[in-house]
């Protein structure tokens, strides 16, 4: 699969018997991988519990429904703005974006807005890292760049100014491409990746 991250939507039906989701009721999560990405199920635990399947999830957690609210439009606030920005750059598909999208990704689990449900070491050697959004239910699977910690503050400065405006993301994007044309190849990680703070 080319793809390095990807959003899927939390469904507001059981994905086995398409009966309503009960509001503030458990349900199972699960991430079956396609040829074509990621499919999501969402479903009530008796019917998970008693499908047959011939397939094992990439990834399954237990959490709670909760159902939409419309809510009034109130100023939007930078953790907001960091999450708008997170889906934008995951829907553009831009691997020169990769270390922004992770630092962006960590920032908004340390701001209690995504959770991390899963990682998944895969046989190429990386890892995805699946978030969820804790009030919108969505997943993102994202690519753990193993950023080192000489790189992290120039990523931290890109994501802070893609959040005040003073950046396009074109420029980021070009400067983001340009460092990886710049780096010679490193070896495998060692473990001593950095682990982006909270802007």
């Amino acid at each position: 699969m080319s793809q390095e991250w990807n959003i899927r939507s939390r469904g507001h039906f059981c994905t086995l018997c398409q009966k309503p989701l009960v509001d503030k009721a458990p349900v199972i999560s699960a991430l079956r991988e396609t040829a074509d990405g990621y499919e999501r199920f969402d479903c009530h635990p008796e019917c998970w519990k008693t499908s047959e399947r011939d397939w094992d999830p990439f990834s399954l957690w237990d959490s709670v429904y909760f159902a939409p609210v419309k809510e009034e439009k109130h100023e939007p606030l930078k953790k907001e703005d960091a999450g708008e920005l997170l889906r934008q750059l995951v829907t553009l598909d831009d691997p020169a974006m990769k270390n922004v999208i992770y630092v962006l990704a960590v920032m908004l689990e340390r701001s209690k807005i995504l959770v991390e449900r899963d990682q998944k070491l895969l046989q190429d050697g990386s890892i995805r890292r699946v978030y969820e959004d804790r009030k919108q239910g969505d997943t993102f699977v994202i690519l753990d760049p193993r950023l080192r910690l000489e790189n992290l503050a120039e990523v931290q400065q890109q994501v802070v100014a893609l959040l005040s405006g003073t950046k396009t993301l074109g420029e980021v994007s070009g400067e983001e491409e340009a460092a990886a044309n710049a780096e010679p190849s490193e070896p495998a990680s060692t473990g001593d990746e950095a682990q982006p703070e909270t802007a």
